[in-house]
């Protein structure tokens, strides 16, 4: 049994009861105590569940914080950075929320050359404008709005009103999940009324997920899969559960 197919099974008891033992764990999957921890060590680590003594105990309070999802599965994001720049023109304009894959992103962008970004990310923002001595050869607009310190991020209903005065190319979005039947999905209600607001307004959309949110549906859908022009993600993502019915659901998929 794949990996993926394990945590999606332990979610599955953590759902139905809050709380499930290491002893039940195994005997239901049939695997090592020694596999069970490390599936929950990475479970933890991704903010889906909190390990206690002899289990584990459902975690409801979203997604883990900036600095942990910076720090999991980077050469997998890294990949789908390099991937999402080969599809980005010179010179196109663009939309880009914020969150861990979307700042690689915004590095992997910085050697292009007369892009415009729009982005409520101040690290997406950092890394594309460059520094006063190497200034960076594209131009940054950093969306207004409420601040929130947590994520680096602008939001609100000042933020959503800024978007829809531009029109760009394209709006590259990086969800806590996405599968086929609601599409791109966000734990928070402030990210998720951002990236709709970017779907909405961008020619084409871009959901770059690597292969851990494919099949995964969080609480707050924001672009339904017709609408998904390009899904970028990880060949790994081909043995996730769902991923077949995704990519009948987008318009393309784009292996990193």
């Amino acid at each position: 049994m794949w990996h993926e197919d394990r945590y999606r099974l332990i979610r599955g008891m953590l759902k139905v009861n809050g709380h499930v033992s290491v002893e039940r764990i195994v005997a239901e999957l049939d695997v090592s105590r020694e596999t069970v921890r490390r599936d929950l060590v990475e479970l933890e680590a991704l903010g889906d569940i909190r390990r206690v003594h002899g289990g584990a105990v459902l975690v409801e309070d979203g997604e883990p914080p900036i600095d942990v999802r910076a720090e999991t599965r980077v050469r997998e994001k890294r990949a789908i950075a390099r991937r999402v720049a080969t599809l980005v023109e010179h010179g196109q304009t663009l939309f880009m929320d914020a969150g861990s894959t979307t700042s690689l992103i915004a590095e992997a962008l910085s050697a292009h050359m007369g892009l415009t970004v729009i982005t409520n990310s101040v690290d997406a923002a950092r890394r594309l404008a460059g520094s006063g001595d190497a200034p960076g050869r594209n131009r940054v607009h950093l969306l207004g709005g409420e601040f929130g310190a947590a994520v680096g991020h602008t939001y609100g209903a000042a933020c959503v009103a800024e978007i829809s005065r531009f029109q760009p190319d394209l709006a590259i979005l990086s969800p806590v999940g996405v599968d086929a039947t609601t599409g791109a999905t966000s734990f928070l209600g402030e990210e998720a009324e951002v990236a709709r607001a970017m779907a909405t307004h961008a020619k084409q959309v871009l959901i770059a997920a690597d292969y851990a949110k494919i099949g995964v549906r969080s609480r707050i859908g924001y672009c339904m899969p017709k609408d998904i022009d390009v899904l970028v993600t990880n060949r790994r993502a081909g043995k996730a559960a769902g991923m077949a019915a995704v990519a009948k659901a987008v318009g393309s998929v784009e292996l990193a």
